[in-house]
């Protein structure tokens, strides 16, 4: 929604945009291995506190800037740290700790639905936001809103038995951990399923409301798809969650991608109109972010709890790469092409590798447990 206002205000054509959201993602994935093991190491409340105050920092500061260089240091470094300390990685590692295994893939899906919902709820405010204040007084108010993780950050209690885990890491156990990860074949497999992942999702969320516009639907229509998207992810996300818990977590994973692949297929295949741009958003998101809890369940059964933002966050760093060529190659080919359908196919044909690739993928536990029990109760 922020696209073509600030291109408008700047001059600045997609790519530019799209770079700045490309590196936002990228530097959201190099950080997130560092971060999850700050937070594993000194808690997850501290992490969310520091990250939500670099994060609303970055916002405030896209309000202010006079030059197409100011969009890239806030919107894209900014905020792309400002991530890397608020996500998924920290917050599902909080609460893989809390909840006994059999019930982390449910506790996994409750949370990233709730991630969703704040997506249905903020798409519609931030774009009456827009229309009200303009781009520059949305991104504060934005920036005021992020603020209310803080308040959140201190809801959550250090687990009792954490010190004890913490001076363990003191003995080497982070690198065995890596190093046991590094060897086992089904951990990069989960990595190259989610790089494809981040492709998808960076390349509809950041391109797909400028995409409906060219095609003459209404930029509310964009608006409405992107909040639709978080509306049915809360469902998809507590299913998915709810259904990893039952079921094998990769086998999931492979039909989740070759679905998203289908969808979209379709979505080209048939007219475009408000009702199928509404439509194909309701399918996406409920296929959305069900991987959040799948990838980090299959992660928390291979190597266990104790190291789980660091390793999860190796495995996100993979998902970043691919959001990062999702936004910025779409805006590159846009505006050397005039259109969005190689990005389209790009993303049926990385679909349906993915699918094949989670199919083969298995997440049964490494033959030397890290750690698995340490810190893992509340």
């Amino acid at each position: 929604m922020f696209m073509q206002p600030i291109g408008r205000d700047f001059g600045i054509g997609r790519e530019y945009f799209g770079f700045a959201i490309a590196v936002q993602n990228l530097l959201f994935g190099l950080a997130q291995p560092f971060v999850g093991a700050i937070a594993d190491r000194y808690g997850v409340r501290r992490v969310l506190v520091v990250g939500t105050l670099v994060y609303a920092a970055g916002l405030v500061a896209a309000s202010f800037v006079l030059l197409p260089g100011g969009i890239m240091a806030s919107l894209g470094v900014l905020v792309g740290l400002g991530l890397s300390g608020t996500t998924f990685v920290v917050v599902l590692t909080g609460v893989a700790r809390l909840v006994r295994p059999e019930q982390r893939s449910l506790a996994f899906g409750l949370v990233t639905a709730g991630g969703s919902f704040g997506q249905f709820a903020v798409v519609p405010m931030a774009q009456a936001m827009i229309a009200g204040w303009g781009w520059r007084g949305a991104m504060l108010g934005l920036g005021a809103l992020i603020l209310v993780v803080i308040v959140a950050a201190f809801g959550i209690r250090r687990p009792v038995q954490e010190g004890a885990a913490v001076a363990a890491a003191d003995d080497g156990g982070l690198s065995r951990a890596l190093a046991q990860a590094a060897a086992h074949p089904h951990y990069w497999l989960l990595n190259a399923g989610f790089f494809v992942c981040g492709f998808h999702i960076a390349f509809i969320a950041t391109h797909f409301p400028a995409y409906l516009v060219d095609q003459g639907i209404p930029a509310s229509v964009g608006a409405s798809a992107l909040a639709l998207v978080g509306l049915f992810n809360i469902a998809g996300s507590y299913l998915f969650g709810l259904w990893g818990g039952r079921h094998s977590r990769p086998r999931l994973l492979a039909a989740l991608y070759g679905a998203r692949a289908l969808a979209i297929a379709l979505f080209l295949l048939a007219p475009l109109s408000a009702f199928s741009a509404l439509a194909f958003a309701a399918v996406f998101g409920f296929l959305w972010l069900g991987t959040v809890p799948l990838t980090n369940g299959a992660v928390a059964s291979l190597f266990g709890v104790r190291y789980l933002s660091t390793l999860y966050g190796i495995v996100f760093l993979s998902h970043q790469v691919g959001s990062f060529i999702g936004a910025w190659a779409a805006g590159r080919l846009y505006d050397t092409t005039g259109s969005y359908m190689t990005v389209w196919i790009a993303s049926i044909v990385l679909g349906v590798a993915a699918s094949a690739i989670s199919y083969v993928t298995r997440d049964t536990p490494a033959a030397t447990p890290v750690l698995r029990t340490a810190g893992s109760t509340a």
